[in-house]
């Protein structure tokens, strides 16, 4: 068999097993990712992300909410997503939520750009490399999103 034949040959059994799994597998590791960061938030000292998010959530709220109450109910609503997206059920309302939350994981940006870029908007620091991987984040909500009336991904060519 010719090089590019078996090449093709396998190339097709790894796009077939990517595309019938890709979807759930992004789906579980979004969730993973949710959980994770949502979890940490509950103890006092573990998230990096502890500080710069309760001083966003104390400028949207302008001061309502304090941020011993803001961090729990931000670890809770991570958490919630990242369960929600593990489990598979309730999708809708899940991505709403992430869909929701995820502009004020971005605002830092824009209130904080002294914390979040050694030089705007070009150099990102550590904490606004952690922000602004949420693109990722988003985008592959978005492919979960698409399948939650049941579009599947079509192989063509096989």
């Amino acid at each position: 068999m010719p090089l590019r034949a078996t090449f093709d040959r396998i190339d097709r059994r790894i796009t077939t097993w990517m595309a019938k799994h890709g979807i759930r597998l992004t789906r579980i590791a979004l969730g993973i990712v949710f959980l994770w960061f949502g979890a940490i938030k509950f103890v006092p000292g573990w998230s990096p992300a502890a500080d710069l998010a309760t001083r966003t959530i104390d400028l949207l709220t302008l001061g309502l909410v304090p941020p011993h109450v803001a961090l729990p109910l931000l670890a809770g609503w991570e958490s919630l997503i990242g369960l929600g997206l593990l489990t598979g059920r309730a999708l809708r309302f899940t991505l709403l939520l992430l869909f929701v939350q995820m502009p004020g994981t971005m605002l830092p940006l824009w209130f904080f750009p002294h914390e979040t870029f050694n030089l705007f908007p070009f150099s990102p620091t550590l904490e606004g490399q952690y922000i602004i991987k949420n693109i990722v984040l988003i985008g592959a909500a978005l492919v979960v999103g698409s399948t939650v009336r049941g579009a599947r991904i079509e192989l063509r060519g096989r």
